[in-house]
């Protein structure tokens, strides 16, 4: 049996706590450095589940004992950081975006490309066990060539006003996700057209932001996805997923927080909401996407978008923007 990999771990907020719970509990990789410059959070993930506490990530990726990092710092540093890793000649599994400017990301591009490690992206939706079997029997042909595919994606309630005005915008924080979803299925998208409201969320509007979008992608087959976001559903966490075909339909439904129902004079078959947060939902998604990254670093297949992916994912978020604030289809090229 092969060692674990030992792993660092850059960022110790609410998705970095995620991940470090994630590298503990797979038998094939051990928590040894954690980096975060407020570093008693770095500490207290220590505390949890062991490694080295540094407020340091330039010493964490010089220490010279490392397979792999997860970066899960904020996005502005997710450039830096995955240069700094592929030079140590440490695997880089980063999470999204990896910038909000495609001129950094393209800057790195070659540097990437050329590197002996693996870099590959956060885009966790690709591992929820429904979503992959739909993208399974769609690829072994069961409805026939996909003509429909269409994502809804609602978050249970609206991010606070100061992450708002940093995140890059619903398309580059939120729709980012979707965007690689529709490219798992249909990866030649060739054009965008999306459009945008602010609602309800000043903290949207306050940021020339959108709290409700509905983004049309083409495929170069003539394919059509349709995404519809919102920035709240009273319901819950809103995450579905229909692909359609000549030969039939494939759905994917929300998670409910139970599968009790009851009926009453006053209702029948009334069901629990949806589960509340991604957390939740994706809870399966993110430890399979840590087992097939470790995978991946020794060699074996693997389905983890790439760096190339998260380039593409950060274009149509871009020609979003654009085409909402211009009213107009705009093409794309993903090469």
């Amino acid at each position: 049996m092969p060692a674990p990999l030992r792993f660092g771990l850059i960022g110790t907020g609410r998705i970095g706590r995620l991940h470090a719970g994630s590298i503990a509990a797979n038998p094939d990789s051990v928590l040894a450095r954690i980096a975060d410059p407020l570093v008693d959070g770095a500490r207290e993930v220590a505390g949890t589940y062991g490694g080295i506490a540094t407020d340091s990530a330039e010493e964490l990726l010089a220490a010279g004992d490392l397979d792999a990092v997860l970066i899960a710092s904020p996005t502005a540093t997710h450039v830096d950081l995955i240069e700094r890793a592929v030079d140590a000649g440490v695997a880089v599994l980063c999470e999204k975006p990896i910038d909000l400017d495609i001129a950094r990301v393209d800057a790195l591009r070659p540097k990437v490309a050329a590197a002996g490690v693996p870099v590959a992206l956060g885009f966790n939706r690709r591992f929820d066990p429904a979503f992959r079997e739909v993208r399974a029997r769609v690829r072994a042909g069961e409805i026939g060539a996909l003509e429909q595919l269409t994502i809804i994606s609602r978050d249970p309630a609206p991010a606070p006003a100061a992450y708002v005005a940093v995140s890059g915008g619903i398309f580059r924080d939120m729709t980012i996700h979707d965007f690689d979803m529709a490219r798992f299925f249909l990866p030649d998208v060739v054009e965008v057209q999306a459009t945008g409201s602010a609602l309800f969320d000043e903290g949207a509007r306050a940021a020339g932001d959108y709290d409700t979008a509905v983004i049309t992608l083409r495929a170069a087959s003539g394919a059509i996805v349709t995404i519809i976001n919102s920035r709240h559903s009273a319901s819950g966490y809103d995450q579905r997923i229909e692909a359609f075909g000549p030969g039939g339909t494939l759905q994917v439904a929300n998670a409910p927080t139970s599968l009790v129902s009851v009926s009453t004079s006053a209702a029948v078959e009334a069901k629990p909401p949806y589960q509340d947060f991604f957390l939740e939902r994706y809870a399966r998604a993110y430890a399979d996407e840590l087992a097939d990254f470790v995978g991946l670093v020794r060699g074996e297949p693997s389905a983890a978008a790439t760096y190339e992916d998260g380039r593409a994912a950060l274009i149509l978020a871009d020609a979003a923007q654009r085409s909402a604030a211009e009213r107009m289809i705009v093409p794309v090229s993903l090469g």
